[in-house]
């Protein structure tokens, strides 16, 4: 049985500059305008995320989905931390944030980088692999719930003895 990411007959690339203002609408319906009050849009203000980790899915020509990914530090480690993911509203529960998730490590992996971090739901990503992180081993640069701090290893044991404040890569 094909799964509904197939049936749809969706496109996964890496985001492009044109991309940009598609990405910042469907951020908007996901999350609105309260999005911006949030401790990890002050990790992207500071560490802006790298396209060449990002990602997009396409259905014909609209894009329906994006996942972003920064490059930054945590202590002296350096982690990917992942946000936002997004999936416009009529595209929602086919798999797509899923694949968009997988592809996302995936990239980061081939690209050298040994964790990734984020802020979410624990229902949503742990059983894709996200692990809670030890409470009060991220500090986030303003207030977070920091049980919904998930990590996960691109390579066994990169969490281990990782804390810090979350910072811009250097």
């Amino acid at each position: 049985m094909l799964s509904l990411v197939q049936e749809l007959d969706l496109r996964f690339c890496a985001e492009q500059a044109e991309h940009a203002d598609t990405i910042e609408d469907i951020a908007a319906e996901a999350f609105g305008p309260g999005r911006f009050t949030r401790a990890a849009e002050r990790v992207r203000e500071r560490s802006p995320h790298d396209p060449a980790l990002s990602l997009v899915a396409i259905l014909g020509s609209e894009i329906v989905g994006s996942v972003r990914q920064s490059r930054v530090s945590i202590g002296d480690v350096p982690v990917v931390m992942l946000g936002p993911l997004a999936v416009r509203p009529r595209f929602k529960k086919r798999g797509i944030g899923r694949t968009l998730l997988a592809m996302a490590a995936e990239t980061a992996g081939l690209a050298g980088e040994r964790a990734i971090f984020l802020v979410g739901d624990r229902a949503y990503y742990m059983p894709l692999g996200y692990r809670p992180l030890p409470i009060g081993s991220v500090t986030m640069p303003g207030p977070v719930d920091e049980a919904r701090i998930l990590g996960l290893d691109l390579v066994p044991g990169a969490w281990d003895g990782v804390a810090g404040r979350v910072e811009p890569r250097r």
